[in-house]
Parts: C-alpha cells; sequence; structure tokens
C-alpha cells in the first residue's frame, strides 16, 4: 500500500503532496516514509513526512541476566 499527503493551507487549498512508501525503520518499527520539494508562494520548501505504526517494533528481548 502507499499513501499520498497532501498539504493543505487554512483555506484548505491543497499546496502540494507528497507519496508515502511503507518502510521498515531502523528502529525495527514499521510504517510510511516520504520527502519531496514543494513550491509554495513562490518559494521552495523541502519536507518530509513520516507515519509510525504504533506498537510494530513488537516486544524487546530481555537482557540476559548475570549469573553470580
Amino acid at each position: 500500500m502507499i499513501l499520498q499527503a497532501t498539504i493543505r493551507d487554512d483555506s484548505g487549498a491543497a499546496l502540494g503532496a507528497l507519496i508515502l512508501n511503507p518502510k521498515d525503520f531502523k528502529t525495527g518499527s514499521k510504517g510510511f516514509f516520504g520527502m519531496g520539494k514543494l513550491d509554495i508562494g513562490g518559494k521552495k520548501y523541502q519536507a518530509q513526512v513520516q507515519l509510525v505504526e504504533i506498537g510494530s517494533k513488537g516486544a524487546s528481548t530481555p537482557a540476559p541476566e548475570a549469573s553470580t
């Protein structure tokens, strides 16, 4: 699945859109990420959108117990 994030002004007019592709983050979490450049009012902006699924990292592995 691919998502699209639309950037809108306060009146609701669309200023640009970013495509969000599925991503497995280095942390082990899963979600979506997209970045791109937008031209808004004659000025260029760089934008990033990151969606991280809550709980997608899973249970962390407990550290081994030290023997005495």
